[in-house]
């Protein structure tokens, strides 16, 4: 009796794991999980800067007026390896609105930009590039105070850049510049008045001496030339963003050197997420744009000469990105 209790008690032990080794190997059990690389880069930003000043019974006198500016930006960039393709949209429109007179435009863009580039290594910051850009406005220009005879109009003038060569890509900065010696410049004046005014460089329509029109103002100029650009952006402060654009262009066949210029300078000031101030100017110069004037008094606006175009812009507004 004493012995098979004995017995019986090592081996409730045992069936325990007292007094025997036990294994302690750990399995491995890690899953390996491919993750899928997303080469697209997207952006999305539409915006509305607001401006108004309201008086009643002021002393110093003053005239109400409100101001706004709808602006919207869209891009997507694809990026793998030895390609790079990055396109964009950006609108702009503006206007203003004051006592005692008419709603007047004060912005109106229209740009789509497309580049294309490949590299022959993974190293190179040198791409072979294709660059395509068109920009236009959307509704009527007039020189104010007259709003009877428009000044320009969606597609009088639009413009239109083809071309290809090469761009430099910084590695550590947001930089790039593009050389193109072999760029079409097209100019569309759709409006056939423009046209036969010879607006923006086309050319106008051909008149008898009685001033009868023998023939139509052409609605498209073509022109080959050589096209250097460049963007740079920058966060100088935590909130302070600077970005700048230049283009500039010659035409080899009409007075080759004539360099025309479009340069586009802005500071973003950011205030939270979603507030933000913007300080910007654009300088352009096209030797053939010819304003209109009235050079001798009588009233009648005659054409003149190419002048220096320039805009400055001072805004605070909310922007929303998705």
């Amino acid at each position: 009796m004493h012995k098979s209790l004995i017995c019986l008690t090592f081996l409730l032990f045992a069936a325990l794991g007292y007094g025997t080794e036990r294994d302690t190997t750990a399995v491995d059990t890690t899953t390996v999980v491919n993750e899928k690389i997303n080469y697209w880069k997207k952006t999305n930003k539409v915006g509305v800067n607001l401006n108004e000043v309201a008086f009643i019974n002021w002393n110093s006198g003053g005239n109400n007026s409100f101001s706004a500016l709808l602006h919207g930006l869209f891009g997507r960039k694809y990026q793998k390896e030895l390609l790079n393709w990055n396109s964009t949209l950006a609108v702009k429109y503006g206007f203003n609105a004051q006592e005692g007179r008419e709603l007047r435009k004060t912005e109106d863009n229209l740009e789509i930009n497309s580049n294309f580039g490949y590299r022959r290594d993974s190293v190179s910051n040198w791409y072979y590039s294709a660059k395509f850009t068109f920009n236009t406005q959307l509704s009527f220009g007039y020189r104010y105070p007259n709003t009877e005879t428009p000044i320009s109009k969606f597609m009088a003038p639009g413009y239109a850049f083809v071309g290809v060569g090469s761009e430099y890509s910084s590695p550590k900065e947001d930089l790039t510049v593009y050389i193109s010696p072999v760029t079409q410049k097209s100019t569309f004046v759709l409006d056939q008045r423009l046209a036969n005014e010879g607006m923006f460089g086309v050319s106008p329509a051909v008149k008898d001496e009685e001033g009868n029109i023998i023939d139509e103002g052409e609605k498209v100029r073509t022109q080959l030339g050589f096209l250097v650009s460049s963007a740079f952006s920058k966060k100088i402060f935590d909130n302070i963003d600077l970005s700048n654009s230049l283009r500039l262009y010659s035409d080899y066949l009409n007075q080759f050197g004539n360099i025309d210029v479009d340069w586009e300078l802005n500071l973003d000031l950011q205030v939270n997420d979603y507030v933000k101030a913007n300080v910007g100017s654009h300088l352009k110069y096209d030797d053939d744009v010819k304003f209109k004037q009235d050079l001798d008094g009588d009233g009648t606006l005659e054409t003149g000469g190419p002048k220096v175009q320039f805009k400055q812009l001072l805004g605070v507004g909310i922007v929303y990105s998705f």
